[in-house]
């Protein structure tokens, strides 16, 4: 199968070029599947419930979250209801909503999608590394009924995530970053044939602070007073993050390609 994962969406920006380009991505690259990070979608902080649906109707067949998945109120409704929207699994005990989500595609492929936050210089959330080895099957996603196994880390350093990503070498289809919203150079697949990266960037303007409007954020680091409220970007936005084709015989990731469209970064596009 071959699927995508979007980084994460900030503002408006990001839900234009997501939404405006998933649909002819699905078309034109065959894709199966696609997962986004949506946790900064509701103008920089959250969700909302009316853009979860703007996303499905687009194409996205997952949103996962963050730190900021629930920092606006109005999807809280929807947390409990919606097994197409996921939070990190690691998040304190009795936080409404799930981490870890089982779907099919239109082709009856079964697919395992786990979320989970780092702690490293980040709030004290329970062990990500625990979620892990609770979730994801120590064996071939094949093995384990699964035709792709997609793990988004929503983590701030890069050793936490190299660390879950050989953690779960052999065992995922996709470890990928989210949360710092620049993608890295490091696409590969890992030795034991999981497709990997750090960070798989953000869809937002890059004319920008990791999304935010430029000056207020630098206004912010110069300790001006009084501090501008921080807002999202609002030019042109770029889609971010990666393409997996897997193994259908394994599960894991035959190849993994970044894929970037639109707005300021060079354009990156996959092979077929």
């Amino acid at each position: 199968m071959r699927f995508l994962f979007c980084g994460d969406i900030v503002g408006k920006a990001g839900r234009d070029v997501v939404t405006a380009n998933v649909p002819r991505l699905r078309d034109q690259l065959n894709l199966d599947f696609v997962v986004a990070n949506g946790e900064n979608a509701a103008h920089g902080f959250g969700i909302t419930g009316k853009i979860c649906d703007e996303l499905f109707d687009a194409g996205v067949d997952v949103v996962t979250g963050g730190n900021h998945s629930w920092d606006n109120i109005d999807i809280l409704s929807r947390a409990d209801d919606e097994p197409r929207l996921l939070r990190p699994d690691n998040f304190q005990p009795g936080m409404p909503g799930r981490g870890v989500g089982v779907y099919e595609t239109a082709k009856g492929l079964r697919v395992l999608v786990v979320n989970v936050l780092g702690r490293l210089f980040m709030d004290m959330y329970d062990n990500p590394f625990t979620s892990l080895e609770k979730h994801v099957p120590a064996s071939l996603p094949v093995e384990a009924g699964f035709d792709a196994v997609v793990v988004d880390v929503h983590a701030e350093t890069t050793s936490e995530k190299n660390a879950i990503g050989h953690l779960l070498d052999g065992r995922a289809s996709l470890v990928v970053g989210t949360h710092t919203h620049i993608p890295t150079s490091d696409t590969r697949v890992l030795p034991g044939g999981t497709g990997y990266q750090t960070d798989a960037g953000m869809c937002g303007d890059y004319d920008s602070v990791i999304g935010m409007d430029k000056a207020s954020s630098v206004a912010r680091f110069l300790g001006e007073l009084p501090r501008p409220r921080m807002a999202p970007a609002d030019g042109e936005g770029t889609l971010s993050g990666v393409i997996v084709d897997t193994d259908p015989a394994t599960g894991l990731a035959s190849k993994i390609q970044p894929i970037r469209v639109g707005g300021q970064l060079q354009v990156a596009w996959p092979s077929t």
